[in-house]
């Protein structure tokens, strides 16, 4: 007779994928009530370690361990290479904003220089501690990179963390308008990237692996090209147009690529992660034109308006193309 313990840990494990639980399910079950009265189980519910547990373990199943089918085994390949691309690209921003911002400092009339100093002085202990973190932590992406890179998984998520964090409490303190629904969306593309992080990289997935490039020149080449899409255009100097630069200039590399050499650019992961780059830069991008609809002039708005076009267009080769891919590999596989 099935008791109410144990429905409720059949419950808690249908978090598991399916091809799991046709393993594993009873043997699963049996552990957990073994050594539990008979009596005593239609009273009793599951421990919250072991449905956070159950939790965890559905999260590695489903993002390709050892064993996983090949969709999952692809799913979780394209979570880590989303994960690494975003980290890459909010690295590069946030080091080639603290750059200009210092350009700029280095160059500025003196009172502009003594209004952007003020924020770190003269204001008590916590603003300009706030002030600082606020400028400094960003670049903390740059670090959760390179830990990324040679395999130091929780130094990776940690440091994701702390860069993520300034941006929530700023979205945070703003009112919900134009440029508050811009932070926002830059917070949850933040934390997005910390949760492909934590869920892409677990115990069992294999090393990251930049692929196309090494990793000390993509970050250099993406600062330099975020950079000189700032500098040809001052007037659209946002992070939201370099970033934009950014991610157009990798999907014409990839989709060059695939052209050039099909065989040896086949692997559906890199361009679906891609394209799930290019969405949440584009999802950028339109917040960006929706607040400056009223205020900004009409050069700068067609400019985004065309930039958010390519991204849009990329964005659809790449899902198309990785999908296409997608099913030729299960189809032969």
């Amino acid at each position: 007779m099935t008791t109410m313990l144990e429905q409720r840990y059949r419950t808690a494990l249908r978090l598991l994928p399916s091809y799991y639980r046709a393993e594993r399910e009873e043997e699963m079950v049996e552990a957990y009530l073994h050594g539990i009265d008979e009596q005593d189980r239609d009273e009793m519910r599951p421990a919250w370690g072991e449905v956070a547990s159950v939790a965890a373990l559905a999260i590695r199943t489903r993002m390709g361990s050892a064993g996983a089918p090949a969709r999952y085994a692809t799913l979780g390949a394209v979570v880590r290479l989303f994960a690494l691309l975003s980290v890459l690209l909010q690295a590069a921003s946030a080091l080639t904003e603290r750059a200009f911002s210092l350009a700029w400092f280095t160059g500025a009339p003196a009172p502009d220089r003594e209004l952007f100093l003020g924020g770190f002085r003269g204001h008590g202990a916590a603003p300009v501690l706030h002030e600082a973190a606020w400028w400094l932590l960003p670049l903390a992406w740059t670090v959760a990179y390179l830990a990324l890179l040679r395999d130091r998984r929780r130094t990776a998520f940690v440091f994701a963390a702390l860069a993520a964090l300034p941006g929530l409490v700023s979205a945070m303190g703003q009112a919900v308008d134009g440029w508050g629904t811009v932070s926002l969306a830059t917070t949850v593309f933040s934390w997005l990237t910390v949760l492909a992080l934590c869920c892409g990289f677990h115990c069992d997935a294999p090393p990251a692996r930049l692929p196309l490039a090494s990793p000390g020149p993509a970050l250099l080449g993406t600062c330099v090209l975020m950079g000189a899409s700032m500098v040809l255009w001052p007037e659209v100097a946002v992070t939201g147009w370099a970033g934009g630069s950014a991610f157009i200039a990798a999907a014409a590399v990839w989709l060059v690529a695939r052209w050039r050499s099909p065989k040896h650019v086949a692997d559906p992961a890199l361009p679906l992660a891609l394209a799930t780059l290019g969405l949440a830069v584009l999802v950028q991008q339109i917040l960006i034109l929706a607040s400056w609809a009223q205020n900004a002039p009409g050069s700068l708005i067609a400019a985004f308006t065309v930039q958010t076009g390519i991204i849009a267009l990329l964005a659809a080769a790449l899902t198309a193309t990785g999908t296409r891919s997608l099913t030729t590999r299960f189809r032969t596989g």
